[in-house]
């Protein structure tokens, strides 16, 4: 498989994930089937599926990775400038600590000094396509070092971003390794205790053939996966190794846990799409994506601007269309605000 596979199947299995778990993010599990049954699409609205920030914050990973190649500097600086004309895009629900950050960013904060004290989950939701573009593995250590104090501080998110990228870049790397034992090691050598804990009874509850449901459930997860990264982070990767060559269910299983699911879905189908590629995602899913300005056909040539200038060519990446954003993003959060409207009536 190709290193352009690879990328753009990070990319779009990040949007495709993100779009899926879009309309039932915020909700319980069993409240979403209530409202919207059983089978599922990235349909939020009319048949179409749309992106929210797990997918903006990848595209401005991979433009940063495309223009910096390897000069960490570079990155890191190209990045938070990205962060700033996100921010002033007028992005809906975007959290907390991010928009803290990118305030700081806003207000004259470098670089290095703009990350706010939490475990959040965004650092994790950005970092997949980290490791599937890194050199080695020292390399995306410091990518995703620097990409998750832009915003977060926090050791716990640091870590848990780190194992999403070693995650990703499995196959990308020649690695050899089922999911299972990829688990295993992660939960070997993690730091802190609470994603240590996890990740062994995500192995163990793995070998035992649990669905989904089933071990989040054993870790008091029934309403839902929060966005504190050490729930989101095992939870995806749970989704991902219990059906590990098959997109589509794996996606599947993320949505259906309830809670955070735009981005456990998001970054399960970050890691399903880099290991498998591009072909692996459904082609029926792909084809509802109506987004704008940034459409399916920009993020394949964000992805073979990225894989050519990995291999030594200089082009520029497809800008983000930031000044267009703006609108697409107010009718977006009205359209949130409408589903949200909805969720107030039966069935409960």
């Amino acid at each position: 498989m190709s290193h352009y596979q690879h990328i753009l199947g990070c990319l779009l299995g990040t949007a495709i994930g993100d779009a899926a778990g879009l309309r039932r993010e915020g909700l319980t599990a069993s409240r979403a089937q209530r409202l919207y049954g059983d089978s599922f699409s990235p349909d939020l609205l009319w048949g179409h599926g749309f992106c929210s920030d797990d997918t903006e914050h990848t595209a401005m990973v991979a433009r940063s990775l495309a223009i910096s190649i390897d000069d960490l500097d570079h990155f890191e600086r190209h990045l938070a400038s990205q962060l700033k004309c996100w921010v002033l895009s007028a992005p809906a629900g975007i959290g907390l600590a991010t928009l803290r950050a990118c305030l700081r960013l806003l207000v004259g904060f470098g670089p290095s000094r703009s990350g706010v004290f939490s475990a959040g989950n965004g650092p994790a939701m950005r970092s997949a396509l980290l490791g599937v573009c890194a050199r080695s593995n020292e390399h995306c250590r410091e990518l995703v070092r620097r990409s998750t104090r832009l915003t977060h501080t926090d050791p716990k998110a640091e870590e848990g971003a780190w194992v999403v990228a070693s995650a990703a870049r499995l196959t990308a790397n020649g690695a050899s390794v089922t999911p299972i034992e990829f688990i295993r090691e992660a939960a070997n050598s993690a730091q802190g205790p609470l994603l240590r804990e996890r990740l062994w009874a995500a192995a163990r509850a793995l070998e035992a053939g649990q669905a989904p449901t089933e071990f989040a459930h054993s870790q008091g997860w029934s309403r839902g996966i929060s966005g504190y990264v050490d729930e989101t982070v095992p939870a995806a990767l749970y989704c991902w190794a219990s059906s590990p060559s098959d997109f589509r269910q794996s996606v599947t299983n993320a949505v259906l846990l309830g809670g955070d699911t735009d981005s456990v879905a998001a970054i399960t189908g970050a890691i399903a799409g880099a290991n498998l590629g591009e072909t692996a995602i459904p082609r029926d899913w792909i084809g509802q994506l109506r987004e704008w300005p940034r459409s399916v056909q920009w993020i394949e040539s964000l992805a073979r601007t990225l894989t050519d200038n990995l291999s030594g060519e200089r082009t520029p990446p497809p800008p983000m269309f930031w000044i267009a954003t703006v609108p697409r993003n107010i009718a977006f959060a009205i359209l949130v605000l409408g589903l949200g409207f909805r969720r107030l009536l039966p069935p409960y």
